[in-house]
């Protein structure tokens, strides 16, 4: 049987392998080491293929739901939440765009996350969680609900999605906070509309107009092929109900509740205590329930 020797030669992990095999005097000898290198390029191939699945960059939305500005309040709580987890990973965290309630909640922020296993760990997160509690603004000590939705959108190296030029709407402005003269004077903060969804995505936190504008492209994209899976997903819809997380935002699935220290997930009715130490980064317990 005629063995092509280029595909092993060219891959640096085969290689040497290769020129092995061209010296070896047996067959036998021969197909030992045809099986060794045909497995680590099928090893290779797989481990591509999980990048793919699984990448290792992540867009994480959170946003204020109903409850006014103790969900803003929540809403940071769960940012810093997975921040927090995500530099106990050792993973890069990056603040994409932010817009802060007047006593310091979150309407809605957007961080990029880069590490190993990002998407594969937080991928269960996306919806709405749900928080219930007495506000510090309480006066007569009623238990308030609020809520925030959670978003983790892949960022993936290979898309499906085409986007015409004419589709996009495009504005610049000036980025606002905290930053010196530059982020007033000079417009870097980038929104893009994606006209035939509606979608509006935004970055405001990189140092020049062009990355903010890649960032939110790269935002777009993620979120056309989360639309993109949810209405495929809608389709099976009778095999949805014994899924766990349809990457759904409207799907609620966590409540919170710090009267009695216990946090339970809907999806798998199972609780947790300790609540304080979990919204400082201690999630590995639940995030480990859910794979």
């Amino acid at each position: 049987m005629e063995i092509d020797l280029d595909k092993y030669k060219s891959n640096p992990k085969t290689a040497y392998l290769a020129k092995t095999y061209s010296e070896l005097p047996d067959e036998e000898s021969k197909s030992l080491i045809l099986a060794e290198m045909e497995r680590i390029l099928n090893a290779e191939t797989e481990t591509e293929g999980g990048d793919e699945k699984f990448p290792n960059e992540i867009i994480l939305e959170v946003r204020a739901g109903a409850g006014g500005e103790e969900a803003a309040l929540f809403a940071k709580e769960l940012a810093e939440m997975y921040t927090l987890y995500a530099a106990k990973q050792g993973w890069a965290v990056g603040l994409v765009a932010a817009s802060e309630t007047s006593i310091g909640g979150y309407k809605e922020v957007s961080f990029e996350i880069r590490g190993k296993d990002v998407y594969r760990k937080l991928r269960f997160e996306t919806g709405v969680h749900r928080i219930q509690r007495v506000p510090a603004t309480e006066k007569m000590g009623r238990v308030h609900t609020s809520t925030a939705s959670v978003a983790i959108l892949p960022v993936r190296k290979k898309t499906s999605i085409e986007i015409k030029p004419s589709d996009l709407e495009i504005e610049t402005s000036r980025s606002g906070g905290a930053g010196g003269q530059n982020v007033n004077k000079v417009e870097t903060a980038v929104r893009i509309i994606h006209k035939p969804t509606g979608i509006d995505v935004r970055s405001t936190s990189q140092r020049n107009q062009l990355k903010n504008k890649e960032m939110a492209m790269s935002i777009l994209i993620a979120k056309l092929e989360a639309k993109k899976e949810e209405e495929e997903a809608s389709k099976y819809s009778a095999d949805r109900k014994s899924q766990i997380g349809t990457a759904d935002r409207s799907e609620k699935i966590r409540t919170y509740n710090i009267l009695q220290d216990r946090i339970t997930d809907h999806r798998i009715n199972k609780s947790w205590h300790n609540i304080e130490k979990i919204l400082e980064g201690g999630i590995e317990p639940i995030l480990d329930a859910m794979q």
